[in-house]
């Protein structure tokens, strides 16, 4: 019985001792990873002005995400026919009002004028005739204000939206003018 007893003692003694070798094992096995992970919780947030300076980055500042529109461009879904629709029925309104005025006989050399048209957030334009600086003179300036009387009171338009918000947009259309 004492052998029993004995071998018992022994048998536990080994068990105990394999039992805290395994143990010291998995914890030398286990502790480089246990501390690598901790690197995954120790990155940087980045800052709000990184953030802020990569998204003013990534934004095209010269194209508008929807042009501007009038009521009847506002039924066509494709982005660039709603701007050809925009720009011709725009085009189309200048001409209409300025074929009503002879200003093909206060300066017979001109047959088109560019037009510089602002559409502000609010949706109100602005109108201002391009005339070259080299051809100014007094007709010129009776061209440049008849232009100003007759380009008042157009129909309502839709500013330019820049990711979501009404923005200004300033283009040059070439304006023929009708010589009957």
């Amino acid at each position: 019985m004492k052998i029993n007893i004995v071998l018992l003692n022994n048998f536990k003694t080994v068990f105990v001792s394999i039992t805290k070798m395994r143990k010291i094992i998995l914890i030398v096995l286990l502790s480089p990873l246990l501390l690598s992970s901790c690197q995954y919780f120790d990155k940087q947030v980045p800052s709000k002005e990184e953030l802020l300076q990569k998204e003013l980055k990534a934004i095209n500042w010269k194209e508008v995400d929807e042009y501007p529109s009038f009521a009847n461009c506002d039924s066509v879904q494709d982005k660039t026919q709603k701007k050809q629709c925009f720009f011709e029925y725009l085009t189309q309104l200048i001409q209409e009002r300025l074929s009503v005025d002879t200003l093909s006989f206060l300066d017979p050399k001109i047959d088109t004028i560019d037009v510089k048209v602002t559409v502000f957030p609010n949706s109100t334009m602005k109108f201002e005739t391009q005339i070259p600086v080299d051809t100014l003179s007094n007709n010129n300036i009776k061209i440049d204000s008849i232009i100003h009387a007759r380009l008042i009171g157009f129909p309502k338009v839709n500013p330019a939206i820049k990711r979501g918000i009404p923005v200004k947009t300033q283009f040059v259309l070439p304006i023929i003018l009708k010589v009957e």
